[in-house]
């Protein structure tokens, strides 16, 4: 749901919101894109943010979260007045690796919500968790992106399935993994152009869809690339086209 094309009943609203990303306008000013958990995509203009003495324009940033006061406008909207809540950019500029893997978040989210206007509000906590994660450190980016990006696709109505065949639902281990069907294939079901993954790979990407990080943080980094490389494509099938961002992500 794009907020810039909703009726409101007030001309001001408030809303919290993560900054996806933000666009120059004019000489001062900025355009910024939100991920609201009610409205979902807001997209507003933020006057004067360029200038120096801009109390704003470090707040307005890719990854902050923010409390924003907003006008509401025909094409886009106003934000007059935004808080920090969770600075969350401050650590993943410093952090090389992070940032990409933010950055790829960023844009996968906000594809999915304007996309699904039902899963908004899963979404924003879905990602709001992941940023907070990729700021504590602990956990390789890598690894910590492609946990939020398979359980991002399952919130929007795509969950793979690696521990049960996505076609006759027997129970696994499975030995192949079918991208169109939705994930594990048993040998009798299994169509060809399926991909043989290591049964590590498979152990993972079950673990990176849970959330269960005392297998993640184990696994080996040829276990780490093959999922990473499943979920990437599993993500492009769903969205029928590439996410830019992944082509900066640092793998280990």
């Amino acid at each position: 749901m794009d907020v810039s094309r909703s009726s409101f009943a007030a001309k001001s609203y408030r809303t919290r919101g993560i900054v996806l990303r933000t666009h120059k306008l004019g000489e001062a000013d900025r355009i910024i894109t939100l991920l609201s958990p009610e409205f979902g995509v807001v997209r507003a203009v933020a006057k004067g943010v360029r200038r120096t003495s801009s109390k704003l324009g470090a707040t307005l940033e890719p990854f902050m979260e923010v409390d924003a006061q907003i006008v509401a406008g025909r094409s886009l909207h106003t934000i007059i007045q935004a808080q920090l809540r969770h600075p969350y950019g401050q650590a993943l500029v410093a952090d090389y690796p992070a940032y990409t893997a933010g950055a790829a978040m960023l844009e996968t989210a906000e594809r999915l919500t304007d996309a699904d206007a039902d899963s908004i509000a899963p979404q924003y906590r879905l990602l709001h968790g992941a940023l907070a994660t990729l700021a504590r450190g602990g956990h390789e980016p890598g690894t910590v992106l492609d946990s939020y990006l398979l359980r991002a696709l399952a919130s929007a109505g795509w969950a793979p399935s690696f521990t049960h065949c996505v076609r006759c639902g027997e129970v696994g281990p499975h030995g192949a993994v079918n991208i169109p069907l939705g994930g594990a294939v048993c040998h009798d079901c299994r169509p060809s152009g399926s991909s043989s993954p290591a049964p590590e790979t498979m152990a993972l990407l079950a673990a990176l869809l849970t959330g269960d990080w005392a297998i993640i943080d184990a696994a080996e980094p040829a276990a780490r690339a093959q999922a990473a490389t499943i979920t990437t494509n599993y993500l492009q099938w769903h969205l029928e086209r590439a996410v830019k961002s992944l082509k900066l992500v640092e793998r280990q």
